[in-house]
């Protein structure tokens, strides 16, 4: 998919746990590592709005388009 997520890197930069970041968002360690691992399908602006604020960053921080990267055919 040509959409990456990298809330690695910011979890990285924040020195902050996947564990820390789930709770402060209010989503659980499963959905957060699903959303990690780039096989989340959607994302709701109100979770990216808490991971924004629980990062102190911004959606470009989080997500990435790289195009060339395969397709999911729909």
């Amino acid at each position: 998919m040509p959409i990456i997520v990298n809330v690695d890197i910011m979890l990285a930069k924040r020195k902050m746990t996947s564990a820390e970041l789930a709770q402060e968002v209010g989503i659980t360690p499963v959905n957060l590592s699903i959303l990690k691992t780039g096989k989340a399908k959607a994302v709701r602006f109100s979770t990216l709005s808490a991971l924004c604020r629980a990062l102190d960053c911004q959606p470009g921080d989080i997500l990435e388009y790289r195009p060339g990267e395969e397709e999911d055919e729909e």
